[in-house]
């Protein structure tokens, strides 16, 4: 997705701003699936698109009270709420008065002005990376769906949480068991949802091919994994360096930011994935291969 066609979406939810919208109707506008628009949203404006939405509704709401008479249940029902106490709440925390308070003299309010999408080079910077072609891969993986609303926010950890529980529920040792020593990577495997899906799909598993043990792939099957197919497709390769996941979301966010303005490439609708390596170089977390093609 271009850096025209976010700045397109954001002002598709400014003209339908008081209308029963949601960002997934902004990601169908500009012909995105749901989650890659939230995906890129979220990296480049530093917040999730329905944040956006829900603040610069608070910020009209209270510039009404201020300067009309209209009734505080009427500008709840106006910007989206389904209750006047639920439009209450929703104010208080983000302005830190109450609507009624808003109404005085010397309130003091929040003011959240329309995004303006801009990518700016202040110095050069070097981004490693490089370009793979893969063909149809097949990975056995424990998977699980998540809200799309989770990416890039820095308060939830249900993806660390779910590499947690499949430690400590035993997946993970017999998934690697499949394969030989030397080839036992673990994949983080994401697939955007579909237009209009809430969720997405996140796999642990690893590559299925000639060098896996079918038995045991098939008694692990069996017992919960699903088969992840993928398909042929090009990729921008990154290393991600750091002790712990931020390092990922710095480099998704670099992706936004650098990669696609300066090379022409976008993100695809297909399985992006992290690589752990069994024996990976010093100081490497992992490797994030994104789905790209040439626009």
């Amino acid at each position: 997705m271009s850096i025209q066609l976010l700045q397109r979406a954001i002002s598709y939810m400014e003209e339908h701003i008081c209308e029963t919208m949601d960002y997934a109707d902004a990601a169908k506008y500009v012909s995105m699936s749901s989650y890659n628009f939230h995906r890129m949203f979220s990296f480049v404006a530093g917040m999730t698109a329905s944040e956006y939405v829900r603040n610069r509704r608070l910020t009209l709401a209270a510039l009404e009270l201020q300067e009309t008479d209209i009734s505080v249940i009427d500008v709840a029902f106006k910007y989206g709420y389904e209750t006047p106490e639920s439009f209450s709440k929703a104010f208080s925390r983000f302005h830190g008065s109450t609507p009624r308070q808003a109404r005085q003299k010397g309130a003091k309010l929040r003011l959240f002005n329309p995004l303006a999408i801009k990518i700016t080079l202040e110095g050069g910077s070097i981004m490693d990376y490089r370009m793979e072609h893969r063909e149809r891969q097949q990975f056995i993986a424990m998977v699980k769906a998540f809200p799309n609303e989770i990416i890039n926010d820095d308060s939830d950890h249900s993806i660390p949480d779910f590499w947690g529980e499949c430690y400590g529920e035993n997946w993970i040792e017999p998934m690697k068991r499949l394969r030989a020593e030397g080839k036992r990577d673990l994949y983080g495997l994401c697939s955007p949802a579909e237009n209009g899906e809430t969720h997405f799909n996140y796999g642990i598993g690893v590559v299925l091919d000639e060098d896996t043990d079918s038995a045991m792939a098939e008694q692990l099957l069996k017992e919960g994994c699903s088969i992840w197919e993928t398909k042929p497709a090009d990729y921008a390769v990154f290393q991600c360096f750091g002790s712990d996941g931020d390092c990922i979301a710095e480099t998704w966010s670099k992706f936004f930011k650098e990669f696609v303005p300066q090379t022409g490439y976008e993100q695809t609708d297909d399985t992006d994935y992290e690589i752990y390596f069994e024996r990976g170089e010093k100081g490497l977390f992992c490797e994030l291969w994104v789905p790209v093609k040439k626009v």
